[in-house]
């Protein structure tokens, strides 16, 4: 539930137009079942392209309250006419394996640049993002691929949006040493209004939060686009 905004970056940035949503979704997946709200935002300028997200996690290991809280803001620069931006990032957050039991998830900074390529209505945008990485006190010298998508269809009653990440970072588990992290988080959302949808997110992962392997989560889920 993060990053989808970016597929609209080159749209945005040719309408001049905002974007901004609140999502709140259910997690069914295995072990989970609490609450995930998401806050977002992406305006462009003339000189790129601004974009945040918020997420909180609510009730997740018996805690009461928020028990994650995790953010990522990026600006995209651009002192030309073309698809193309220079990508600076930063992700953070903090959270709880227990009550009172509180850990720091490591700080990353990333640059690069992104791409995009879209059809003639808009209706099908597809971003490419290729950055350096480094995180604190793991790799300092790491990369990451990210893609985004947005696809409309039937008159824009459903949006079919999402992200894949991959990127190095060194992770120990009970029995073996990993490298390399997946993410996915594919939306499938139906626009009853403008500005109300229901959906779902499907969380795809590879050795992702703590948890060694891979593992597939799904939400069921409500958005509000201001």
């Amino acid at each position: 539930m993060k990053k989808i905004l970016f597929a609209l970056s080159f749209l945005m940035a040719f309408t001049a137009l905002e974007a901004q949503d609140i999502q709140l979704h259910y997690d069914l997946g295995k072990d989970r079942k609490y609450l995930t709200s998401t806050v977002e935002m992406f305006k462009p300028d003339q000189y790129g392209s601004t974009f945040f997200f918020i997420d909180m996690d609510y009730g997740a290991n018996d805690v009461q309250g928020v028990a994650l809280a995790y953010w990522e803001i990026a600006r995209g620069l651009k002192f030309w006419d073309n698809p193309f931006e220079i990508h600076v990032e930063y992700n953070g957050g903090f959270g709880q394996y227990a009550p009172g039991g509180a850990y720091q998830i490591n700080d990353a900074w990333l640059f690069g640049g992104n791409y995009t390529w879209n059809t003639a209505d808009y209706s099908k945008i597809f971003t490419l993002q290729l950055m350096y990485k480094t995180i604190r006190g793991k790799n300092k010298n790491s990369f990451q691929v990210t893609g985004v998508w947005t696809l409309q269809f039937f008159n824009n009653k459903l949006t079919l949006d999402g992200f894949a990440d991959f990127w190095r970072e060194d992770n120990s588990f009970a029995d073996k040493n990993t490298k390399f992290v997946f993410l996915s988080e594919p939306q499938f959302w139906y626009n009853v209004t403008k500005n109300f949808s229901v959906g779902s997110e499907i969380e795809l992962s590879t050795n992702f939060g703590g948890h060694e392997g891979f593992m597939v989560n799904p939400t069921i889920a409500g958005k509000w686009t201001f």
